[in-house]
C-alpha cells in the first residue's frame, strides 16, 4: 500500500482555521464546565444540573465545527488525506461522538474532561503541522469499510482506557480514604465498571470486524510494512479476549481489569500510530 501514498505540500485555508479555532473553544469550555459541575466551592450556577444541556451542547457544537473541518482537510483531489495528525483529528471527532452518544443515557460526563481536551488537541497540532499532507489513491470501498471499522474500534477502546484510568484514579482514592469533590462527583464504582466492560465488549467486537475485514480485503496481511500493525492488533485482540472471558469465567474486575484493559489499548495505539509516527514525524518520510 506505500506505493499508493504521495507527499505534498499542503496548507490551510482561513475558513478552516477558524473552524479548528471555534471547535477548540467550544471543547475547552465545555470541558471546563464538565470540570467545574459540583465542583465544591463553585458558584451555585456551574453546580445546577440545568447547566448540563449547556455545556453537553457546546460538545455537540464542537463536534460540529470538527466535522466540518475535517470535511475541509481530508478528501482531496488526489484522494485521501490520512497523515499522522489527519488520522489522530478524524480519530478524536469519533471518540467525542461516541463519548456524547454514550452521555445521553449513561453518567460518562467526567470523561469529557479528558476527551474534549484531547480533541482540541488533535486540531490543533494538525494546524500546527499542516504544511505537509499523505495522499491514499485509488481507495476501494472493501479498504474504506475496513478503515472506517478500524476507527470506529480504536475509538471506542480510547474511551475504555479513559474510563479505566478513571476508575484506577477512583479505587486508589476511596482504599485511602481521600474522598474529594472530584470523586465524590464520580458514579458508584459498580456501576463505572459495568460502563468499562459495556465500552470493552461493543469495542472487541469492533475490533474482530476488523481484523476479520482486514485479512478478507486485504491482499497480504504479513506484508512487510504491515506486519508489525497486524502482531500488534492480535495481541490487543488477545488481551481484550483474556480479559472479557475472564470477567465471564472468574469475574475479574478492579485493578485486574485495569491492568488488561490498559495492556490491550497500549497495544492498539501502537498498531494503529506507532509506525505513523515513526515514519512521519521522527523519520519525516512515508
Amino acid at each position: 500500500m506505500t506505493d499508493l501514498l504521495r507527499l505534498r505540500e499542503g496548507s490551510l485555508s482561513i475558513i478552516t482555521i477558524l473552524f479548528i479555532l471555534l471547535a477548540v473553544v467550544s471543547y475547552l469550555t465545555a470541558g471546563g464546565m464538565m470540570l467545574l459541575w459540583r465542583m465544591e466551592g463553585s458558584t451555585p450556577a456551574l453546580i445546577s444540573p440545568n447547566y448540563r444541556p449547556f455545556y453537553l451542547g457546546l460538545a455537540w457544537l464542537g463536534a460540529v465545527f470538527h466535522a466540518i473541518t475535517l470535511v475541509q482537510i481530508i478528501p482531496t483531489p488526489e484522494g485521501i488525506d490520512l497523515s499522522f495528525f489527519s488520522t489522530a483529528a478524524l480519530v478524536s471527532l469519533m471518540i467525542v461522538l461516541l463519548f456524547l452518544l454514550a452521555a445521553v443515557n449513561k453518567p460518562v460526563d467526567k470523561l469529557g474532561v479528558a476527551v474534549l481536551p484531547l480533541a482540541a488537541s488533535t486540531l490543533l497540532l494538525r494546524l500546527v503541522y499542516s504544511n505537509q499532507v499523505h495522499i491514499l489513491t485509488d481507495l476501494s470501498w472493501p479498504m474504506e469499510i475496513h478503515i472506517l471499522v478500524s476507527i470506529l474500534a480504536f475509538s471506542l477502546l480510547n474511551i475504555a482506557a479513559l474510563q479505566a484510568l478513571l476508575l484506577a484514579w477512583q479505587d486508589f482514592q476511596l482504599h485511602r480514604k481521600h474522598s474529594n469533590w472530584f470523586v465524590r462527583s464520580l458514579p458508584p464504582l459498580q456501576t463505572m465498571e459495568s460502563l468499562l466492560f459495556q465500552m470493552i465488549g461493543v469495542g472487541f467486537i469492533l475490533l474482530s470486524l476488523s481484523l476479520a475485514t482486514g485479512f478478507i480485503f486485504i491482499e497480504d496481511l504479513f506484508a512487510q510494512h504491515l506486519v508489525h500493525k497486524t502482531v500488534l492488533s492480535i495481541l490487543s485482540w488477545t488481551l481484550f479476549a483474556v480479559l472479557l472471558w475472564g470477567r465471564w469465567r472468574y469475574g475479574w474486575r478492579g485493578r485486574t481489569a485495569i491492568r488488561w484493559t490498559l495492556g490491550g489499548f497500549a497495544a492498539l495505539v501502537l498498531a494503529y500510530f506507532g509506525s505513523k509516527l515513526v515514519l512521519e514525524i521522527i523519520l519525516r518520510r512515508v
